[in-house]
């Protein structure tokens, strides 16, 4: 009773075609593959710069930068 067989998942395709037509569902289709392939092109340039996207920033000798770790907070 808990799983749902072929014919099942046809009739909910079959309401869904209906109810949103080809063109909008083709639509919604072409947009999310869109978002898709953005996402993994943002993913591969942040990994071509020399360093992965999650990495820490690099420090900058130019300016003043000051790095630190926090051990506890002081109420002022």
């Amino acid at each position: 009773m808990g799983s749902l067989s072929i014919w099942h998942w046809l009739i909910v395709l079959l309401v869904v075609v209906l109810v949103f037509g080809t063109k909008k569902l083709r639509n919604i289709g072409e947009d999310l593959g869109g978002a898709v392939k953005g996402f993994r092109q943002g993913m591969r340039e942040g990994t071509d710069e020399g360093r992965p996207a999650d990495a820490p920033p690099q420090q900058v000798t130019d300016g003043q930068t000051i790095e630190g770790e926090v051990k506890d907070k002081v109420k002022s």
